[in-house]
């Protein structure tokens, strides 16, 4: 699309016309969840933020000026919606590890007051994500099958397989270290 077409089609498309901003959001798709697939390394984050970007556009577009290319407008939208996608990313990381600390603080005081040790095996296991821990635990600890623990999970028994093994690659990882 030449730059006086996309003037064009801007300029109608501030008038309210919706096919217009369509074609808009067409010529400029692939472009934006390029630049966004290499920004987040992510496709599924990308396709959020692409949409959430042409959404901005959208209810903003009478804030463009037109004074660069509408595909820049668009790269600084989501520029913007990625550094605040990631400040809450991390604003929950480190809510969920605050919790995680205080819960294994949690359980280590009550293995004391039973009078048993808070062994470095527990240690590790506690480091895994719950994810991983899940299906080690009931399957090693309460030696329900793979295919039980599919069913509980909600998972591929192949998925389940695989969690258990790379998590227990994970904690063999770290007593050799």
């Amino acid at each position: 699309m030449d730059l006086d077409e996309e003037k064009r089609l801007v300029q109608e498309a501030k008038k309210g016309k919706d096919e217009a901003f369509a074609r808009l959001f067409q010529s400029n798709y692939t472009f934006l969840y390029k630049y966004l697939i290499k920004l987040s390394l992510r496709p599924d984050v990308s396709e959020d933020l692409v949409q959430e970007t042409m959404l901005k556009a959208y209810v903003h577009l009478q804030s463009f000026k037109g004074d660069s290319k509408f595909s820049t407008w668009l790269i600084s939208i989501a520029s913007r919606l990625f550094i605040d996608q990631q400040r809450k990313e991390k604003k929950r990381r480190k809510i969920f590890e605050k919790a995680k600390n205080e819960a294994i603080r949690k359980m280590k005081w009550h293995v004391g007051m039973r009078g048993e040790n808070w062994t470095e095996n527990m240690e590790l296991f506690a480091e895994l994500d719950p994810e991983m821990r899940a299906p080690i635990l009931l399957r090693h600890y309460y030696g329900y099958t793979y295919a039980e623990i599919a069913v509980m999970l909600q998972l591929k028994e192949g998925t389940v397989k695989s969690r258990v093994h790379h998590g227990l690659k994970q904690i063999r990882k770290e007593w050799t270290v």
